[in-house]
């Protein structure tokens, strides 16, 4: 028979196992989530293009990927560049970049937002760069950073592929991800861009058609001309921490007017006075004004970012203040 003295002992003993499990519990909750949300992973993907040949990706993101005519263009830095520029533009033999800082309504209903208008002679002057010039999950940089760090004259916050594990991810001509997963788009080294859904055309199709770089975010605005839906049950993914899209938020997105030509547009909110941001429905009336036939939405809200020039030229959440991306759009001599 246990004296008082065991039962009491033995009541502390089950008493601290269950501590423990209970924190080992919660330790392994925490360690899951910073592992997903948090801890930087470098994957390195092996793919291979259309043609048998096999690449590696993933721990050169910046330059995996690039063609051996592109390579050879960037290789030859003697060529003079011809170019005039000042805040809101630049002109060269074969850039031509114009931005405008459009206002409407007014009050509780003023929105602020940025076009730039841009006409290449190369497709291959619009590209895509990671963070950190890796590609993975968790890897962030300002949009500023990163285009500086690679001497980008324009550029925007690409899809943030980095806080999912799916979709299809080309960038610079290499397959980096191949999980299908919802409409996406796609830049063509003809200088077009397509609107497609992720299930319904293969990555080695995309390849084959000369795709350059996808963005895996959507929706898409504008299909052929036409705006797409009207966007009232739109869904990107389940990923925590997510805000709803239905609303008005600073926005980004990009659009193609004809073959090498191209409008971006990012749309600044969340600021009494200053921007509340748009709905998908206005992005998309936007877009459709601008003349675009293709039109696609990336990435918003913090993520929002224009660079021209060595600056930021739009006030992030009206704060002037970045949200470090995986991975941008840019253009470059």
């Amino acid at each position: 028979m246990k004296t008082h003295k065991q039962a009491t002992r033995t009541a502390k003993r089950n008493l601290m196992i269950i501590v423990i499990v209970i924190l080992l519990g919660i330790g392994t909750v925490v360690y899951r989530l910073a592992d997903r949300y948090l801890i930087e992973h470098v994957e390195v993907v092996v793919a291979d293009d259309p043609a048998g040949n096999v690449s590696t990706a993933g721990s050169t993101g910046g330059t995996a990927g690039t063609s051996s005519t592109s390579a050879a263009a960037a290789a030859d830095t003697s060529a003079e560049i011809n170019a005039t520029s000042d805040d809101w533009s630049y002109t060269s033999d074969d850039i031509q970049i114009k931005i405008d800082q459009v206002e409407s309504g007014s009050g509780s209903d003023l929105i602020t937002y940025y076009v730039a208008d841009v006409v290449l002679k190369e497709a291959s002057s619009l590209r895509s760069a990671f963070a950190d010039n890796s590609f993975g999950t968790n890897i962030t940089e300002n949009t500023s950073a990163i285009a500086s760090g690679i001497d980008a004259i324009f550029a925007i916050n690409g899809d943030y592929y980095g806080f999912r594990d799916d979709g299809v991810i080309i960038r610079n001509g290499t397959l980096y991800r191949d999980e299908p997963a919802r409409d996406a788009m796609a830049l063509l080294e003809d200088g077009t861009m397509q609107t497609y859904n992720e299930e319904e055309v293969s990555s080695s199709e995309l390849l084959a058609e000369g795709a350059t770089n996808t963005l895996s975010f959507g929706p898409v605005l504008i299909q052929d001309g036409e705006i797409t839906s009207d966007f009232s049950s739109v869904k990107i993914d389940n990923n925590f921490g997510n805000r709803s899209i239905q609303d008005a938020n600073p926005r980004t997105a990009i659009g193609m007017i004809a073959p090498n030509h191209y409008v971006f547009v990012v749309v600044d909110g969340r600021k009494e006075g200053y921007s509340r941001g748009m709905t998908l429905a206005e992005l998309a009336d936007v877009m459709s004004g601008l003349g675009a036939t293709e039109a696609y939405n990336l990435d918003g809200g913090g993520s929002s970012t224009m660079y021209f020039m060595g600056r930021v030229v739009n006030n992030p959440l009206g704060k002037n203040k970045e949200r470090g991306v995986s991975d941008i759009l840019y253009i470059k001599e």
